[in-house]
């Protein structure tokens, strides 16, 4: 028997039921991850994600069990509807109170529709198919009490490895950059799991980068507020491409002084102005224009750490030395 974890009685994990538990879920979520997972696993099941079209053939479902994370797709619940004699067990786990649509007066508009559409509307099919009931908090399993709902207990999420943030700042101006970067990160993170990746940019790069892992789109700001944004610890890899077009000819070295500023080590156009005062393999990498040369640099800086601190370092003293002789060459301009 698949073992949920309640608040009034000590669980003791069963020894490795072995059953396949189809974990239903709209897409990757924390009430997966904090509560159904950790409690199937403890009960030695072994689960299986679907998302909404991930259907599999009826005869899978043959002694397994089934778990809807808060919705319940229509195409899931003709295929259960079908194979429910079969089912050893079918759960409906919420850790919000999605079946009663009144609970969720005051929320917009459309989330309550989708409430409506995948959860409280299914509320009566679940009964008739003697769905058990999960829940998250006392709360609704005192609300729920007729269901006789158990109490799922969260479970916190496994340590994983350092995230490794590679981020790539540019504004409005730098629009081709952003799209000729969008497969390079792709290819990159589908490589390499701990990259995490920063971009700036409104609701049309959102847009583009919609669907790569790990990718946060931080919004425009102003120069004041860029400057503490840039103050924030956790970046390690700076991306600074630069396409040969006209605009981009009379740019300065600028972005390497962001770059280390973050406390990052960049990678740049070899093309670009800042082969001009960047030292390949010293204080940054100057790379050609060739996307699966930028995912390779990417991929070499992320996994040979011991290279970042001495490179930082060199790169903060390329820094000095150029702010010392701006201050020489600047000095005498209104003399």
């Amino acid at each position: 028997m698949i073992q949920a974890q309640g608040s009034d009685v000590p669980v003791v994990p069963g020894k490795n039921c072995g059953t396949v538990v189809y974990v239903v879920e709209e897409r990757a979520n924390p009430s997966s991850d904090y509560f159904v997972l950790p409690a199937l696993r403890a009960a030695g099941c072994r689960v299986v994600r679907c998302g909404f079209e991930d259907l599999p053939a009826r005869h899978e479902l043959d002694g397994a069990a089934v778990v809807f994370v808060r919705y319940v797709p229509g195409a899931w619940a003709r295929l259960v509807a079908g194979a429910r004699a079969e089912l050893t067990h079918l759960v409906f786990f919420m850790d919000d109170d999605v079946l009663d649509v009144r609970a969720s007066a005051g929320l917009p508009w459309r989330y309550r529709i989708k409430l409506l559409r995948l959860g409280a509307r299914w509320h009566a099919w679940l009964r008739q198919q003697r769905a058990e009931l999960w829940v998250s908090t006392p709360w609704l399993q005192q609300k729920y009490a007729s269901w006789h709902p158990r109490v799922v207990c969260p479970a916190p999420l496994s340590q994983s490895r350092e995230a490794c943030r590679v981020f790539y700042h540019g504004s409005a101006s730098h629009a081709a950059e952003v799209r000729w970067l969008r497969p390079v990160l792709a290819e990159a993170t589908r490589r390499d799991s701990r990259l995490v990746v920063e971009i700036i940019g409104g609701e049309q790069v959102r847009r583009m980068y919609r669907g790569l892992p790990r990718v946060n789109v931080v919004h425009p700001m102003t120069w004041p507020a860029y400057q503490d944004f840039l103050t924030l610890p956790g970046r390690r890899i700076g991306l600074a491409p630069l396409l040969d077009v006209p605009f981009n000819r009379a740019r300065a070295c600028t972005k390497f002084f962001d770059i280390t500023r973050c406390g990052a080590v960049g990678i740049y156009s070899a093309e670009g102005v800042c082969s001009q005062v960047v030292s390949d393999g010293l204080d940054g990498l100057l790379l050609h224009t060739e996307p699966s040369a930028w995912v390779d640099g990417i991929l070499k800086l992320a996994s040979e750490e011991s290279l970042l601190p001495s490179m930082l370092q060199r790169a903060r003293e390329k820094q000095a030395l150029l702010g010392a002789a701006a201050q020489s060459a600047n000095c005498g301009l209104l003399g």
